[in-house]
């Protein structure tokens, strides 16, 4: 029987993706304490970027919301990876986004909401959370965008 977060992910439609494996060396997310720390995620669809490219150029700032999205749902992914059962979410602490911008691009923030949005979808109240969106100059696989994620666990 699935939990109560994987029951809400079902009625918004979404499933949970298989983990993305590690591009290099580290995990896709560990546990310290109280706390789960993600990599960073990227907008990976069965193994592959659904699309490369600089936000502002290439990729419209729509288009970027939808990968934050994307790398949300990775995000938990990665965190059920390694505790088993989203219903241990306590609450999401800090969203830290990274949008690969074209020089003049400066909707960073819009583009994270994407991610932002998601976990306020699927987690409620336990989704509200401190956050950063920085503009760079490119990330790993052209990647437009990329997300990581902190989240505390409820304490047995």
């Amino acid at each position: 029987m699935s939990g109560v977060v994987e029951r809400r992910l079902a009625e918004l439609g979404l499933t949970l993706p298989e983990v993305v494996p590690p591009l290099a060396a580290y995990q896709p997310a560990v546990v310290s304490g109280a706390y789960v720390y993600t990599s960073g995620q990227l907008p990976m669809v069965e193994g592959k970027l659904p699309v490369t490219g600089k936000v502002g150029g290439e990729v419209t700032a729509e288009e970027a919301k939808e990968l934050a999205r994307i790398c949300g749902l990775n995000a938990l992914a990665a965190v059920k990876s390694v505790v088993g059962d989203l219903d241990r979410i306590a609450r999401v602490v800090k969203v830290v986004g990274f949008v690969a911008s074209a020089a003049d691009f400066t909707g960073q923030p819009g583009v994270i909401n994407g991610t932002s949005e998601l976990l306020g979808e699927v987690l409620g109240d336990k989704g509200v959370h401190a956050r950063s969106a920085v503009g760079v100059a490119v990330l790993p696989l052209d990647a437009p965008v990329e997300v990581e994620i902190q989240v505390e666990l409820v304490q047995d």
